[in-house]
């Protein structure tokens, strides 16, 4: 089943362009030398003649091949508002990657795929909470990349507040991280909630700002201090 969607990929390589790639990732996997451009119209096409059980195992497969061009289409795949129907499997899938993350930018794909079946079904969030405490770094890190929706709403619902509060929560427990990528997540986090509730940004970085990484801090706020 896989085969005639790895040509695809394959047939779209770039050595020159895969070297400089391996060398600015720094993992240690198979690169093709596409373009996000590239990966896009190749997972949209397959998204539109695949059904959903479909388009979760050849994701599944694409994935598991480690190659870095086949581990962002089978984010792409299943990075959509509906998935029709939106049980467990693509969530299950998706949550189940995380683990294997070893890059910022196959996590962040994977994380936007997330991001979708979150949305879909807030519940999950119980499962993301579990990934604040993980000795996995990119995991830890998934949990703020996976609820980035929650910091959008200008006009939050009373369910939303809860969740956008919890994961302030999350956060405030992974300021002693020093790692960078955990620091420069919760910069993010902040930062894209301080566009829509900048009290709750203020609050954040009053109470634990001198805490954080001050590269972290200075994100965090970057928006605001603009006024």
């Amino acid at each position: 089943m896989i085969e005639p969607y790895v040509d695809q990929l394959v047939a779209l390589a770039d050595p020159a362009r895969a070297l400089e790639m391996r060398s600015y990732h720094k993992a240690d996997r198979f690169y093709l030398g596409l373009s996000n451009a590239q990966i896009n119209d190749l997972s949209a096409a397959w998204r539109a003649e695949l059904d959903a059980p479909a388009r979760v195992a050849l994701s599944d497969a694409l994935w598991q091949t480690n190659v870095y061009e086949a581990r962002l289409a089978a984010a792409k795949l299943l990075t959509q508002a509906r998935i029709r129907p939106d049980d467990t499997p693509a969530w299950t899938l998706i949550s189940s990657w995380t683990p294997s993350f070893d890059s910022w930018a196959i996590a962040d794909h994977a994380c936007m795929a997330g991001q979708k079946r979150l949305v879909a079904d807030p519940t999950r969030i119980d499962e993301v909470e579990n990934w604040v405490g993980s000795d996995h770094i990119w995991t830890r890190r998934a949990a703020l990349v996976s609820t980035l929706p929650w910091t959008k709403q200008n006009h939050p619902k009373a369910d939303e507040l809860i969740i956008r509060d919890r994961v302030l929560g999350w956060a405030a427990t992974l300021v002693p991280d020093r790692n960078w990528f955990i620091q420069k997540a919760i910069g993010w986090w902040l930062r894209e909630l301080s566009k829509h509730d900048a009290e709750r940004t203020k609050a954040f970085i009053a109470q634990y700002g001198d805490q954080m990484k001050p590269f972290a801090a200075k994100e965090a706020m970057r928006l605001l201090n603009k006024d």
